[in-house]
């Protein structure tokens, strides 16, 4: 199965095309300090560049392959949307998966795995995983409270320490390891979601009757703005 995916739930645009033989390409685009992110722009670039490599075409993917989030409102937004586009220009079938799962995937990991993206608004956006397991459920929370949700989950996260990948574990590297977690390097490639995870998690998703949307797991920004300037 050919499988074509794509996340936009962090800054990052990352595209990954799987091939009939298992070995997965990987184009992406990770904005530096200060830059917007380059979803609306890069994507389909990116996608067309992995398809030329290969020697591909649009009608040859079997499957495209989407991160739902959680994540940025606008970078969900554009990721779904081009999801659903090249599925129905293709043919292919369209399935969505967690970005936090994506993530902690590609830590690669037997020890507990805690998956934190940055959620803006002084919170992060974190789950917990150990391999297939589910340990903690996607949520979104002040930093100071990661170390009681912790604290609640002690029984599952027994074992090895917990490690914290994701720009979410970065930016509030205090808060995780105060709580006794693992933070990789800054510059660590883990921190990453990689175009394997996406790939692996996508391939073996089981087709469902459900729409594929984006999880923004709380209400976007511009909603509670103007939630605000009409109260």
């Amino acid at each position: 199965m050919i499988v074509l995916a794509i996340d936009t739930a962090t800054p990052a645009t990352v595209v990954g095309l799987q091939g009939a033989d298992g070995d997965v390409l990987e184009a992406r685009d990770d904005p530096g300090a200060g830059e917007r992110p380059g979803h609306s722009t890069r994507l389909l670039p990116l996608a067309a560049e992995l398809l030329s490599r290969a020697g591909l075409s649009w009608r040859q993917v079997d499957r495209v392959v989407v991160g739902v989030g959680p994540g940025t409102f606008t970078g969900l937004r554009v990721g779904v949307a081009t999801a659903h586009g090249l599925a129905q220009s293709s043919g292919a079938e369209l399935v969505g998966i967690s970005s936090l799962r994506s993530l902690a995937l590609g830590a690669d990991s037997d020890a507990p795995v805690l998956a934190a993206i940055d959620a803006r608004r002084g919170e992060v956006f974190l789950s917990g995983y150990q391999r297939e397991m589910e340990l903690l459920s996607p949520r979104a929370l002040a930093p100071a409270a990661v170390s009681d949700a912790l604290s609640a989950k002690a029984a599952a996260l027994t074992g090895e320490r917990p490690l914290a990948v994701g720009d979410g574990a970065v930016l509030y590297r205090w808060a995780f390891e105060g709580a006794g977690v693992q933070v990789p390097d800054d510059g660590s490639p883990l921190h990453r979601i990689s175009a394997s995870a996406l790939c692996e998690l996508g391939g073996r998703a089981v087709l469902g009757g459900d729409p594929v949307l984006p999880d923004y797991l709380r209400r976007p920004d511009a909603a509670i703005a103007l939630e605000g300037a009409v109260g």
